[in-house]
């Protein structure tokens, strides 16, 4: 079966307001997510918090497979295109993870959401999705402002900082490459719950190995809020949410749904002020206009088209 005969029902789907308002929690959770990060630093380091979590995540998808009666070990052809996914699901955390050792966080998330352009290209390429100058145009306004409300450019740029960059750009292109082959293989038929699971699965070998390497170690009893947000990441993050979004991925436009995940880091900067009493500049009010705009851009209907921006559909 060819690739296009899985895509094409999903690529003529309308975004209803229901879907919107979900991707949108999707966001909010993927931009706390940063902040759990942070808190839980120093008594974790980062690839053993990525190895934990990806362990702690694999039972809990378990278990919602076993409840909905998924066949996870059933012959169904998507065997070769799990261990691909599962190999660009771990890797694009080992680089985003180093990718942080060498550059700032503010500059790191910017270019990790250069992943819709990824998506867009891919969607373009192999998955035969078609974007209109407009939409192009409204990716480039989302990506601006959330360069604005992170903070970017910044001064005092090495080297160093700039194979960081690299990394973690390479983060957000395998990222949009999991997003893609879920569409563009036989994944797209499995049950999301096996999707996901060949891609946690394989990612903590991949991470605790980066960890091994990297010469990680916890010196200390974690306390309760580290505890505690390894149990978010690892439940509610992993366990929940990126199963959610492999479900909003199997049905929806991949490059529409990726538009909308420009809004993580300016949840993730309103959490950082709440939490960490990080400042809000005066910008991030226009850097939220202009990722609103260039999402409406992207989802704007044009005449007979199906793909309306707040059509309300049965999902």
């Amino acid at each position: 079966m060819s690739s296009d005969a899985f895509v094409k029902p999903s690529a003529e789907r309308a975004l209803g307001s229901g879907t919107i308002a979900l991707i949108l929690l999707l966001c909010v959770s993927w931009g706390f997510n940063q902040i759990a990060v942070k808190l839980a630093l120093p008594d974790i380091p980062p690839f053993l918090q990525a190895t934990i979590r990806s362990a702690g995540a694999l039972p809990v998808l378990l278990l919602i497979a076993r409840l909905r009666g998924v066949k996870l070990f059933a012959s169904d052809g998507t065997l070769a295109a799990g261990i691909f996914a599962g190999l660009m699901f771990g890797f694009e955390f080992v680089l985003i993870y180093r990718g942080l050792v060498l550059t700032s966080a503010s500059r790191a998330v910017v270019f990790l959401y250069t992943a819709p352009f990824f998506v867009a290209l891919g969607s373009y390429h192999f998955l035969g999705e078609r974007l209109r100058t407009s939409q192009w145009l409204g990716l480039g306004l989302s990506f601006i402002g959330v360069a604005i409300a992170i903070g970017v450019p910044q001064a005092n740029v090495d080297a160093n900082v700039l194979i960081g960059d690299l990394m973690i750009v390479g983060g957000g292109a395998l990222w949009a490459g999991t997003t893609l082959l879920v569409k563009a293989s036989r994944l797209v038929a499995a049950p999301p719950e096996k999707a996901l699971i060949y891609q946690v699965a394989l990612s903590i070998p991949i991470l605790g190995l980066a960890a091994l390497i990297s010469g990680e170690t916890i010196s200390r009893v974690p306390g309760a809020l580290a505890v505690s947000v390894m149990v978010y990441q690892a439940v509610w993050v992993v366990g929940l949410t990126f199963l959610l979004w492999f479900v909003l991925v199997k049905s929806y436009s991949a490059s529409k749904l990726s538009a909308f995940t420009f809004f993580t880091p300016l949840f993730g900067v309103v959490a950082s002020y709440f939490i960490l009493h990080d400042a809000l500049t005066a910008a991030f009010g226009a850097a939220a206009l202009l990722v609103i705009a260039g999402l409406y851009l992207v989802n704007r209907p044009v005449s007979g088209s199906t793909d309306a921006l707040l059509t309300v559909t049965k999902t």
